[in-house]
């Protein structure tokens, strides 16, 4: 009995370890991927609204690992992935970036929350039930593209949403090399886009495996994925957050941590609904999830519109209320 004890702690030891290792290839993979892929569009010459569309939105980690979980048919996962990364990004991102400075809610960024937050009310009707088909699914990643365009007709220029600033930096870059009659490397940047894409995948695998290893159970994998899946697909986000404010809290920073929330109920739902219908047993795992994260933008909403800003006693809220999330959470 004492050595199928230690071999099953052994085992769970093994695979909490893959999780870190899945983060670690997750998060490096995202960044490396973002990073180039606004230069290697620019300078094969792709459309600015299709960019735009690649890479509006936080990272490509929670849809790495959201269309992983839906290939694997561990639709808790994909469920849970989305709504925690979304909870962890309002109340610890914001949270932690307000802490250190004020976060400037300009109109514009108030104008990506507040187009948000009605396509999160959206997005929450179709997963209250616990299912998305493909047809939804098809729906939510058409919504937004919906929301992209409308901003940018708004403001006549791309919505400066997650890594979009990579646009402007590439095409700088660009115009630069041309100048100076220098050749183009494109074959590098598409490496390391390749090689950012793989990474991804590999740790999205490795990272949905674990918990499916974990646990079998329905409702400890939504647990889990709302959890500790949430808050390691949304871990960059808390890292750019923490790194802007200390900068000085660049709005474009701000703006693409907002318009993240948008980008996870829509882009990356969607596409796990296509890869695989998505359908849990137990939809009410969800419906105090799906309330909290509804609640958490609000939350940034109102505390925003007091003084054009996050402040640190803002912060300190956002931060109060994660745990506050995670006691409620593991007690029900």
């Amino acid at each position: 009995m004492q050595q199928v004890l230690h071999l099953e702690v052994a085992v769970f030891l093994v695979w909490g370890l893959l999780i870190l290792v899945g983060v670690v290839f997750i998060v490096w993979g995202a960044e490396t991927f973002a990073e180039h892929l606004g230069a290697a569009a620019v300078r094969l010459q792709i459309s600015s609204f299709a960019l735009a569309l690649l890479l509006a939105g936080a990272e490509p980690e929670e849809l790495a690992t959201a269309v992983a979980a839906s290939l694997k048919d561990a639709p808790a996962i994909a469920f849970g992935d989305v709504v925690g990364a979304n909870i962890a990004i309002c109340l610890v991102a914001l949270g932690v970036g307000a802490w250190i400075a004020p976060l400037p809610f300009s109109k514009r960024v108030m104008r990506y929350a507040l187009f948000g937050l009605p396509i999160g009310v959206i997005a929450t009707g179709f997963i209250w039930d616990g299912e998305i088909s493909r047809l939804e699914g098809l729906f939510l990643v058409g919504l937004y593209v919906l929301y992209v365009a409308v901003i940018w007709w708004i403001e006549r220029k791309p919505p400066a949403l997650g890594e979009t600033g990579e646009l402007k930096e590439a095409s700088e870059e660009l115009a630069i090399e041309q100048a100076k009659g220098l050749q183009h490397r494109v074959g590098k940047e598409l490496f390391l886009v390749l090689a950012g894409f793989a990474a991804m995948i590999l740790g999205s695998i490795l990272l949905v495996e674990a918990v499916r290893q974990i646990s079998q159970v329905e409702a400890t994998q939504t647990k889990l994925a709302l959890t500790l899946v949430g808050f390691a697909t949304a871990f960059e986000l808390v890292i750019l957050a923490w790194s802007t404010a200390r900068r000085g809290a660049a709005e474009a920073a701000v703006a693409g941590v907002v318009g993240s929330f948008t980008y996870n109920v829509t882009m990356t739902l969607g596409a796990a609904a296509i890869a695989r219908p998505l359908k849990i047993l137990d939809a009410s795992l969800l419906h105090f999830p799906l309330m909290a994260m509804l609640g958490s933008l609000v939350l940034v909403i109102l505390l925003a519109s007091f003084r054009g800003h996050l402040n640190k006693t803002a912060g300190l809220i956002l931060l109060v209320a994660y745990p506050l999330f995670l006691i409620a959470l593991l007690i029900a």
